[in-house]
């Protein structure tokens, strides 16, 4: 257990070690870095000023070592400037950060235990009234898009029913804790849907292979209470799925939420990525996605970790 865990951290290491050198590729691909920063407000700049800067950001120096140079600034947490401003990214990203875990962890938490609940329901109860319900919800979670259900959800309950505010904006960071939970409401329902349709398919598809296993089919012959042999051998051997997508449906929630923070206007990494993007804003683009590949990676290494827990059986060598 010890080495699988150690070979698991270390993996991680050389595939983090491997992103920086795909960014810092790319990053020197579209062009000279030097003429990206001083795009902004740079006419009629010397010569010898844009030699100051070039040797102030090591340009002057081979492609290893401006790339040794440039990982030693992202490990102190240095990604730069914004182009847009000269803010730190660091700084920036910081600030999107809160807003962006808190809609993505609380998406998260309802689609996790909705559609866990819901897809064991489903294959217990299968062939019934309530299965086909739950199927229904999932398949039209699964297909219409987020951005068609936000406008939707805002068309009706904002506009319409005015239950809740159009955007988050003036609402998020306000003192009262009923104005938060209000402006919540839709983007949160509105992500967690298609995440907890996912969750129900899944569980169902494992929980039903598990019913028509052998050793269930001995236990109940065995007289074993049907609540126990749902909660004590079916429930807990039909996660090790779930359990994969959760880690990377919390990494998605968390880094690529895209989608909701631009239709609900909500100040988070995924909005900032998309202003980076049209701004052009070099730094900025790198440090978002930086920011993804370190969540992406950490997320995998708790799943795999998981397994061990959940299911004793596995051995990983």
């Amino acid at each position: 257990m010890r080495g699988f865990i150690l070979r698991r951290f270390f993996a991680s290491l050389i595939a983090l070690f491997l992103v920086t050198i795909i960014m810092f590729v790319l990053s020197r691909l579209v062009g000279d870095p030097l003429a990206m920063l001083v795009s902004e407000g740079g006419y009629g700049i010397s010569e010898s000023a844009l030699q100051v800067q070039r040797e102030k950001l090591h340009l002057d120096k081979p492609v290893p070592l401006q790339y040794a140079f440039w990982l030693m600034d992202v490990l102190r947490g240095d990604l730069g400037h914004d182009l847009s401003d000269g803010f730190p990214v660091s700084q920036k990203i910081r600030e999107k950060i809160a807003p962006t875990v808190q809609l993505g962890v609380s998406a998260w938490i309802i689609a996790t235990v909705f559609g866990l609940s819901f897809g064991m329901v489903s294959a217990v109860k299968r062939g019934s009234l309530l299965d086909y319900g739950v199927r229904l919800f999932a398949n039209l979670g699964i297909t219409l898009p987020a951005f068609y259900v936000a406008i939707i959800a805002i068309l009706i309950f904002a506009v319409r029913l005015e239950w809740v505010p159009v955007t988050v904006i003036g609402t998020i960071g306000s003192e009262d804790p009923f104005d938060q939970i209000k402006a919540m409401i839709l983007p949160v329902l509105t992500l967690a849907w298609g995440a907890a349709a996912g969750y129900m398919r899944l569980m169902r598809s494992a929980m039903l292979e598990v019913l028509d296993s052998e050793y269930v089919k001995l236990a109940r012959a065995k007289g074993v209470a049907g609540p126990k042999v749902i909660w004590m051998h079916a429930l807990r051997n039909s996660l090790i799925v779930p359990i994969t997508v959760s880690a990377l449906l919390l990494w998605n929630f968390v880094t690529g939420t895209v989608v909701i923070e631009a239709v609900f206007a909500w100040p988070g990494i995924g909005l900032l990525a998309i202003e980076a993007v049209v701004n052009n804003n070099l730094n900025l683009v790198v440090g978002t996605t930086l920011l993804v590949a370190v969540v992406l990676i950490a997320a995998n290494l708790v799943a795999d970790l998981l397994y061990v827990i959940v299911d004793p059986r596995i051995r990983l060598s």
